[in-house]
C-alpha cells in the first residue's frame, strides 16, 4: 500500500507556507522602509550641515555690529539689531567683509586693512579725503569685487561703490548701514590709494566727518537669509550682491536657493556669538506610505563666533 499526503495535510502545508511568506514579505517591506528612511535621514543630515556651513562661512566674515533681524512682511523698517530679535524676525541680514579680495595673491592682500596716518598721501582735509593703505593690491581687490558682483560694484568713480568701515569707532548706529533703504547722510566719499570708495560716518555735530582711523574693513555686499514660502514648508534663500549704503535692499540682490522644504530656521545672538537652528523636512520625497513617516525632518544647530 502506497503512502501519500492527504488533502488536509496538503492544505495545512499550503496555509503554513502562506503564513511564512506573508511574515517574510512584511519583514522585507519593513527592512526596505527602514533602509529608505535611514538613507533619507543621512541625506537630510548632509544637506542640513552643508547649508549651515554655507551660512556660517559668510557670517564669520560679518561686520559684527551690522547684523540685524528683519520681519518678513515687506516693511523695510521692521528690523532690529540681532541681539534684540525674537522669533517674529525671520530674516537674518548683515554686512560682510570682502574676504575674497582681502586674501589677495602672492602673499599680498587686495586691501591691507591698515591706514598710514603719517603718509603724505593721507589728507583728511582734501575733498574727497585721501588715505594711504600700504601693502594693498587694490587692483586685485577691484577685479575680485567686480567679478563676484557680476560687474555691478567697482572701485571706479560712478559705479556702485564698496564701503570703507573704520574699526576705530567704538560703535556704529545700526541705521548707518542703510537698512532702511535710504542711507541719508550716513556715507561720505573717500579715496583709498587714489580710488573712490565710501566711508561710513556718524553725522552729528560732535564728530568730524573727515575723521580717519588706522584700521578699516572693506565691504562690497550685504547678505540676507530669507525664508520664501509657507510657515512650515519653505525655501531658504541666500541674497547677496546689494549695497544698503547705495539705497538698495535685499529685493535688489542676487538670490540663490540654499535648501527646499525647510520647516524651521531660527537664529539668536548672545554676546558676539550667533546660534543658528535649521530643520529640513523629507516632505515625502522618500515615497513612504504612512503620513507619520512622510513628515519626518532632521534638525541641526550651529554656533558662529
Amino acid at each position: 500500500m502506497k503512502k501519500a499526503f492527504t488533502m488536509i495535510e496538503l492544505v495545512m502545508v499550503i496555509v503554513v507556507l502562506g503564513i511564512v511568506a506573508s511574515i517574510g514579505a512584511d519583514i522585507i517591506v519593513k527592512l526596505y522602509e527602514n533602509y529608505m528612511k535611514a538613507r533619507s535621514i543621512e541625506r537630510l543630515q548632509s544637506q542640513t550641515e552643508l547649508v549651515l556651513d554655507q551660512i556660517a562661512n559668510r557670517l564669520q566674515h560679518r561686520i559684527k555690529d551690522s547684523v540685524i533681524g528683519r520681519i518678513n512682511d515687506g516693511n523695510i523698517l521692521h528690523y532690529v539689531p540681532l541681539p534684540n530679535a525674537d522669533a517674529t524676525y525671520q530674516i537674518l541680514e548683515w554686512i560682510g567683509k570682502d574676504n575674497d579680495g582681502f586674501l589677495g595673491e602672492n602673499g599680498l592682500p587686495g586691501w591691507s586693512g591698515f591706514v598710514d596716518l603719517d603718509s603724505a598721501n593721507t589728507d583728511r582735509t582734501a575733498v574727497p579725503p585721501r588715505i594711504s593703505t600700504p601693502g594693498s593690491r587694490l587692483d586685485f581687490a577691484e577685479n575680485t569685487i567686480n567679478a563676484l558682483s557680476d560687474g555691478a560694484v567697482s572701485l571706479n568713480a560712478g559705479a556702485q561703490s564698496p564701503a570703507l568701515i573704520f574699526k576705530g569707532k567704538s560703535s556704529y548706529d545700526i541705521a548707518q548701514y542703510g537698512w532702511s533703504g535710504a542711507d541719508g547722510n550716513y556715507t561720505h566719499a573717500v579715496q583709498l590709494n587714489g580710488v573712490d570708495v565710501l566711508e561710513f560716518i556718524e553725522p552729528t555735530a560732535n564728530v568730524d566727518i573727515n575723521e580717519i582711523y588706522e584700521q578699516y574693513n572693506l565691504a562690497w555686499s550685504a547678505y540676507a537669509i530669507v525664508p520664501v514660502g509657507g510657515a512650515d514648508d519653505f525655501n531658504l534663500t541666500l541674497v547677496y550682491n546689494y549695497q544698503p549704503w547705495e539705497n538698495e535692499t535685499f529685493n535688489d540682490g542676487t538670490t540663490s536657493i540654499l535648501a527646499e522644504h525647510v520647516s524651521t530656521f531660527r537664529f539668536t545672538q548672545i554676546g558676539d556669538t550667533i546660534r543658528l537652528k535649521l530643520c529640513i523636512s523629507d516632505a515625502n520625497r522618500s515615497n513612504f506610505n504612512t503620513a507619520t513617516d512622510s513628515d519626518f525632518s532632521f534638525c541641526k544647530e550651529k554656533v558662529v563666533y
